[in-house]
């Protein structure tokens, strides 16, 4: 068992500004995401299912082709293996929840993400 401090948690900084934060257990991780106006994740897939919670601002994804905006308040849920990408509408802040955990995302491989 621990207790974090997002304040005490290094950041990435990403593509278009896109700032993340990671927490992780033993099975679940956390990503808390900022994304400035405009930004975008590009199309990816991961084993991982992912739950967002936007905590602030509005997202837009495209999933299998269809588009799916969530608002402040919202949770998406993103299954196993489904294609997906996102734009920040607004300025925005979330939380991403992924099951199993994204090691991507720890050994830095995850390269849609990072600037070439």
């Amino acid at each position: 068992m621990k207790s974090v401090n997002w304040n005490e948690i290094p950041e990435d900084r990403l593509i278009g500004g896109i700032k993340r934060k990671i927490v992780t257990g033993e099975k679940v991780m956390l990503g808390k995401m900022y994304f400035p106006k405009g930004s975008k994740v590009p199309s990816h897939v991961h084993e991982s299912e992912q739950v967002t919670n936007v905590l602030e601002g509005k997202l837009l994804f495209v999933i299998n082709g269809q588009q799916i905006t969530v608002s402040s308040g919202e949770t998406l849920v993103i299954p196993s293996n489904v294609e997906h990408s996102a734009e920040a509408l607004e300025e925005t802040s979330e939380i991403d929840t992924f099951s199993p955990i994204r090691t991507d995302w720890l050994d830095g491989s995850d390269s849609y993400l990072r600037e070439n």
